[in-house]
């Protein structure tokens, strides 16, 4: 569900503002969670008198009420993507930074990595797009679809097996209560309240039984299933026997019981320490699609705050994993000739990737009356020298991104080009705003002798040297580059609550034909009635702009696809003008360090993969583990493993 929408979609990479590279010890039996009743209580009953309030959204029917001329579809002529020959079992040892500061999948601080092992990767919805085939879906908590174009209308007949991990089956009337749930204002989320409210986005919802509902949307765009592959899934309407102002408290640590195959034991939250998932008895164990994924029977993360003492744990096979896309560690820190690596205990894989790419860059606060001047904007884009950041941190392993939507091909305006490095024009910028003379640090001042100061958070330690470079290169502009490093969470808290004067980072994007705005540029996410800066929304920038409201609102509505790509070209454009956001950089591939008995598909992993296990593809073979390590203290050696997946890699 959209934790703010655009909060959860973009959060599942190491590009993110609150990126917490998930590690773990330690083990256990699999468990399985008890069944329980349908319960009733408050909440239900609540609802209950919401549904009847407006008959207009909520609708009750009879299958009879069925369209007769309805197309069902299945996709069962897809191909599945995991592998027949995975094994289920194990033990998956893995870390992360932070520690989660709550269980639940929406509210205050609910934003971490950790969320999506407990919603966004590992829980499921009515259908998923297919990760290898672009615009092909796969039914998960659905069986079968039918689209009324004209109507504005999708019906599912939702697959009957589907139950929730406490052993409760999944129903139309946990599809209701997903719109009474969201449309409240209890998980302080504002984002959500107005995405799933009544007419926004979603028009009717309509019970005809247990096991078949239709949707009714807005607007019935090309890309309709958008709307239904991350934000409709089912809330267990019996899990939540009260849903009030109390809720982001009561619930705090409640595991919410889930569709997919994990759960969170309550033996297993060692708060500060470590945090584990365990395998149930999985009513889509041998579902077309879903099977032959999620195998380790359970996986264990504990937290470790620093990156490098991480990667000591891998090393020493503490940890079954680490991700090595940063050049710093691919090259530095785990090169080819490490011990572990020659004696080919860990392998160094590499894997390119096909979608859009994380808007990763600088987001300036023109809620900061100092960056309300475009002026000021303008020269801090010509004074952050980006191409030599990335030649010297990242060993020109990455590139310069060049707009705010990379990747989305037709959609992308290829036209629009980052402002480079220049002393001179981020000067001649900086004098129209008034600082036109040195201080004695060469740093500009105004005429009221104020510096031009500016305050940089960070919220990921791999940017540290980076930002570093900023920094210093700013200088020879006369700007002054203020770090603030902060762990993760509390930086991407800080960016929410809009105190952040420039934020470095960026927000993964789903993979779709078109890049979206109103998440980050409209006026609804920036701005309070009072004219506050809106908090808990992804409009960093604080933009608010009624032309570029129009455009947006008439993007959201047009299903005419030629507008939709003049629209996008257009807003491109506009933020570019703008100058709030900085691209930064990008990566078209992951890289990984994995010990030789983690497994994996022929071609590795899927096509718009964001991580290694998004899709859950790999597997641990145990017995493997138990000769390595035997390898490991006799000192026998295997050949090295080198592998580089590019069937995906764009071509130029």
């Amino acid at each position: 569900m959209k934790n703010m929408k655009q909060i959860r979609k973009w959060m599942f990479v190491p590009a993110t503002f609150a990126a917490l590279a998930l590690v773990g010890c330690g083990g256990g039996d699999k468990e399985e969670s008890a069944a329980v009743e349908p319960g009733t209580g408050k909440a239900l009953e609540d609802a209950a008198a919401y549904y009847a309030e407006h008959p207009d959204f909520f609708t009750f029917a009879t299958p009879a009420d069925l369209p007769a001329d309805l197309v069902w579809e299945d996709s069962s002529d897809l191909p599945e993507f995991a592998s027949p020959d995975a094994k289920r079992g194990g033990v998956l040892y893995d870390f992360n930074l932070s520690y989660p500061r709550t269980l639940r999948t929406i509210g205050p601080d609910s934003n971490s990595a950790f969320r999506k092992f407990l919603l966004d990767d590992y829980s499921f919805r009515v259908v998923h797009p297919h990760p290898n085939i672009p615009g092909k879906y796969y039914p998960a908590l659905a069986e079968a679809w039918s689209i009324d174009w004209e109507g504005k209308r999708v019906f599912f007949k939702l697959d009957p097996k589907a139950t929730y991990s406490d052993g409760v089956k999944v129903t139309a009337d946990d599809y209701l209560f997903m719109f009474y749930f969201m449309q409240q204002d209890y998980h302080q989320e504002p984002w959500s309240t107005n995405w799933y409210r009544m007419g926004e986005t979603y028009t009717n919802i309509t019970k005809y039984d247990d096991y078949t509902i239709s949707i009714g949307v807005k607007e019935a765009k090309p890309d309709i299933f958008r709307l239904f592959e991350e934000d409709v899934r089912p809330v267990p309407s019996h899990h939540y026997k009260d849903y009030s102002e109390d809720f982001t408290t009561r619930y705090q640590w409640t595991f919410e019981p889930t569709t997919g195959p994990y759960v969170v034991l309550e033996k297993d939250i060692k708060k500060g320490r470590s945090i584990a998932l365990t395998r149930i008895d999985w009513w889509a164990d041998d579902k077309r699609f879903l099977r032959n994924r999620f195998n380790p029977d359970k996986r264990v993360f504990t937290t470790i705050r620093d990156i490098d003492k991480a990667l000591e744990a891998f090393k020493k096979g503490e940890l079954d994993y680490f991700p090595l896309t940063v050049p710093e560690f691919w090259h530095l820190k785990l090169p080819d000739d490490n011990e572990v690596v020659q004696n080919g205990y860990v392998g160094k894989y590499k894997f390119y990737t096909d979608k859009p790419r994380p808007n990763i860059g600088v987001w300036m606060n023109k809620a900061k009356p100092l960056l309300a001047n475009k002026d000021i904007r303008v020269g801090v884009a010509y004074a952050l020298n980006f191409d030599l950041a990335i030649k010297q941190v990242y060993r020109g392993d990455y590139e310069r991104s060049q707009t705010w939507a990379e990747g989305y091909g037709d959609y992308q305006n290829h036209n629009v080009k980052a402002r480079p490095f220049s002393v001179e024009k981020a000067l001649a910028s900086f004098a129209k705003a008034g600082f036109v003379e040195r201080g004695p640090d060469g740093i500009l001042v105004n005429d009221k002798g104020e510096r031009l100061q500016i305050e940089l958070t960070n919220g990921r330690p791999q940017y540290k040297d980076y930002i570093t470079i900023l920094k210093e290169e700013a200088m020879k502009a006369g700007l002054d580059l203020k770090i603030e490093n902060l762990d993760p969470m509390t930086a991407f808290k800080k960016q929410q609550e809009k105190n952040h004067d420039l934020a470095i980072g960026g927000y993964n994007v789903s993979v779709e034909l078109y890049p979206r705005f109103f998440d980050f540029f409209h006026s609804y996410n920036a701005l309070n009635p009072d004219g506050s800066p809106k908090p808990t929304t992804n409009n960093l920038t604080t933009t608010a702009y009624d032309d570029w409201d129009e455009l947006i609102d008439k993007y959201k509505a047009s299903d005419d696809l030629e507008e939709i790509r003049e629209i996008s070209l257009k807003m491109q454009e506009l933020i570019h003008d703008d100058a709030a956001y900085i691209p930064a950089h990008k990566v078209s591939y992951y890289r990984v360090g994995m010990w030789r008995w983690m497994k994996y598909p022929e071609g590795f992993d899927a096509r718009v993969t964001d991580s290694w296990d998004q899709f859950g593809l790999m597997w641990i073979d145990e017995e493997e583990r138990k000769e390595v390590r035997a390898a490991v203290r006799s000192g026998k050696t295997y050949d090295p493993i080198f592998e580089t997946f590019d069937q995906y890699k764009l071509k130029d």
